[in-house]
């Protein structure tokens, strides 16, 4: 069976309809910052095993940019939510 993801826009739809473009939880350095905190925030990441919250492009559908939490080892998906609503609430983070 196809893995299948829920669109907050377009419902239920096929994984392949989407582009994972990465990470959702580090924080973009403002324009100023130093070297040391553009050189961390573009190459020093984590790479941890289970839940995480990643981008995801609604390429083929939408075209919204997601924000997707899931397990990175089953591929089980908990939650999906417009990335634009997750940067109103202000929490500087996709949590």
């Amino acid at each position: 069976m196809a893995s299948l993801i829920t669109c907050p826009h377009c419902g239920v739809r096929p994984k392949e309809e989407f582009s994972i473009r990465g990470d959702a939880v580090p924080v973009r350095p403002a324009p100023n910052a130093g070297a040391e905190a553009w050189y961390a925030y573009v190459y020093v990441r984590d790479n941890p095993k289970g839940r995480i919250q990643e981008y995801w492009h609604h390429a083929a559908g939408c075209r919204r940019w997601l924000v997707v939490e899931r397990d990175n080892v089953t591929h089980e998906v908990f939650s999906v939510r417009d990335a634009a609503d997750v940067a109103r609430s202000g929490s500087g983070e996709a949590a």
